[in-house]
C-alpha cells in the first residue's frame, strides 16, 4: 500500500514541475505571456526565441533545477535504501510527476512546455552518466544541424540506448522509464517532426538574439 509520505512527495514533485518559469518570468520582466507567441510553448526554447537571452537563461536553469530537485525529494523519506529497486521506483515516480507538472502545470492553466529542460534535470538526478551522454549528443547535434527539435529527438533516443547498452542497467523500471521518456519526447515534438518533414522547421536563432 502506498504510504501518505509517498503520496505527499509525488504531489510535491508535481507542484515543483508545475512552476511555470517561462510564464512568470515573461510576465514579470516584459508583461508578456510567451505562450501567445512563437511556438506557443511555456519552455526555455520558446522563451529564448520570443524574449531573448535575458529571460531565456533563467528559465532554462530554473526548469533544469526543478526537475533535478523533484527527483531528489526521495531523500525526504527513510523508507527505502539508496541503490535499491524500491528507491529507484520512487525516484521514477517523482520524475514522472515533475514532468507531468511541467507539461500540464497547475499554476498556469495546465498549458506548459514540452519538458526538455526539466527532463534534463530529471535525467541528471536519475542517471547522471546517461544524462551526460544525452547532453553531449544534444550539443553536438545543435551545433551541426541548428535544430533544437532534431537535437532533442536524438538526445531522447540516446537515453534508453545508454541506459541499456552502455551502462547495462538491470532494474526493469529504469529501462521502462528510459523507453517511455524517449516515446514522450517524440509525442510532444509531433508538430516539429511534421515541420521537419515539410522542411518548414525553424533553425536556432535565439541564441544569438540580443537581450531585450
Amino acid at each position: 500500500m502506498i504510504s501518505f509520505t509517498t503520496i505527499s512527495l509525488i504531489l510535491l514533485a508535481y507542484m515543483l514541475g508545475s512552476i511555470p518559469s517561462a510564464v512568470w518570468i515573461g510576465k514579470m520582466m516584459y508583461n508578456i505571456d510567451v505562450r501567445d507567441y512563437g511556438s506557443g510553448n511555456a519552455g526555455a526554447t520558446n522563451t529564448f526565441r520570443v524574449l531573448g537571452k535575458k529571460a531565456g537563461f533563467p528559465v532554462l536553469f530554473i526548469d533544469i533545477f526543478k526537475g533535478f530537485l523533484a527527483v531528489k525529494l526521495v531523500w525526504l523519506t527513510s523508507k527505502y535504501y539508496p541503490n535499491t529497486q524500491q528507491f529507484m521506483n520512487l525516484e521514477l515516480c517523482l520524475a514522472m510527476a515533475a514532468l507531468i507538472g511541467h507539461i500540464y502545470p497547475l499554476f498556469a492553466g495546465f498549458r506548459g512546455g514540452k519538458g526538455v529542460a526539466t527532463l534534463l534535470g530529471i535525467l541528471c538526478a536519475v542517471h547522471l552518466g546517461a544524462a551526460g551522454i544525452c547532453a553531449g549528443i544534444f550539443t553536438i547535434s545543435l551545433l551541426l544541424t541548428h535544430y533544437v527539435s532534431v537535437s532533442s529527438l536524438l538526445a531522447a533516443l540516446s537515453f534508453p540506448a545508454s541506459v541499456m547498452f552502455i551502462y547495462h542497467e538491470s532494474i526493469p523500471s529504469l529501462n521502462i522509464f528510459a523507453i517511455f521518456v524517449c516515446i514522450l519526447v517524440f509525442i510532444t515534438h509531433q508538430k516539429n517532426i511534421e515541420r521537419l518533414l515539410k522542411n518548414e522547421e525553424s533553425k536556432v536563432g535565439f541564441l544569438s538574439k540580443k537581450s531585450n
